[in-house]
Formats: C-alpha cells, structure tokens, sequence
C-alpha cells in the first residue's frame, strides 16, 4: 500500500504544477497572489533552479545539474531499494519513507523537464519566526519529503523506546 502512496503523491504533485503552469502566470513575470486563507496562505507560481530555500539557484547550470539531479537520483533510487530490501522497517516507517520518496521524485522531474526550475506555488505566513515574514514557498512534493522525514525520524525514536522498554521487561 505505500507503494500507491509514492504514486498518488507524485501524480497529485505533477498535477498541481501543471495547473499552476497552465493558470497562473509566474509572480516575476507580473502573475497575480491569489489569496486561500487572506494573507496566510497564498498561491503564487515562482520557479526554483536551485533546491530547499533557492541554495544553488546562481551555480553554473552543470554544476546544479550534477548537485541537483544526478545526486538526488541517486538518493531517491537508494531511498527506493533500501525501502524494498529492508526487513528491518516498520509498517510507519514505509509510509514514512515512501513519502520522502514520492516528494524526491516530484521535484525530480521538475529539474529533468521543466529547464527552469522546479514549480514552486505555496506560500505560507511566517509572522516573523526566524526572521521571515513568509516561509520560501513550495510544492506538494516539498511538503512531502517534510512530513515524511520527520513522521520517520518519530517512528524511529518510537521504535527504539519500544525495543528499550521491550529488552527491559525480559
């Protein structure tokens, strides 16, 4: 089951940037805020050459296409061996990782096909924490590879508690 996970996320990743593309003009070419909960949340269509938060987005266009996708495919094809290989992962845990997957994936083919940059469109108040008015705007597989990680390294720390109560018991 988490395998249709890894497809749905990156069929509904691929899907909201295409709309995006298709329908709203991109904000440094004069493209509109369309406002979703007032200020707080915002659609706005930008492209990113480089990866989380624009790092890399001025290196030379080889450089950020070994960093940014053969690198990155490469991670996303360990990523994808490990999680069919190990015995070692819990149900939570491949969930988790499929996740991680799936955003991989999205992003990874908005570097390969779509030459300038990975479609970004959500844009998200931050009311000043770390000093950001907004937090960098991204994309469904963004938001993936996020709460995948962090619901991985939760079901990692739970895991390990377990097996240390477990081992404590016996």
């Amino acid at each position: 089951m988490p395998l249709l996970l890894i497809a749905g996320l990156v069929i509904l990743d691929q899907i909201t940037k295409a709309l995006i593309v298709a329908h709203v003009a991109r904000i440094e070419f004069g493209g509109p805020i369309i406002e979703v909960f007032g200020d707080v949340v915002r659609v706005i269509h930008v492209r990113n050459l480089g990866i989380a938060f624009s790092i890399g987005r001025d290196w030379a266009p080889l450089v950020r296409r070994i960093a940014f996708v053969v690198l990155p495919l490469f991670v996303v094809a360990g990523l994808g061996y490990y999680y069919v290989t190990s015995r070692e992962l819990t149900g939570f845990q491949r969930w988790a990782l499929a996740a991680i997957i799936a955003g991989g994936a999205g992003n990874l083919i908005d570097r390969i096909f779509r030459p300038d940059g990975v479609v970004d469109w959500i844009d998200v108040k931050f009311y000043g924490i770390l000093g950001m008015d907004r937090w960098p705007t991204f994309n469904v597989a963004d938001a993936s590879v996020v709460v995948g990680g962090i619901l991985l390294v939760l079901g990692v720390i739970i895991e390990s508690r377990s097996a240390a109560v477990g081992s404590d018991g016996a």
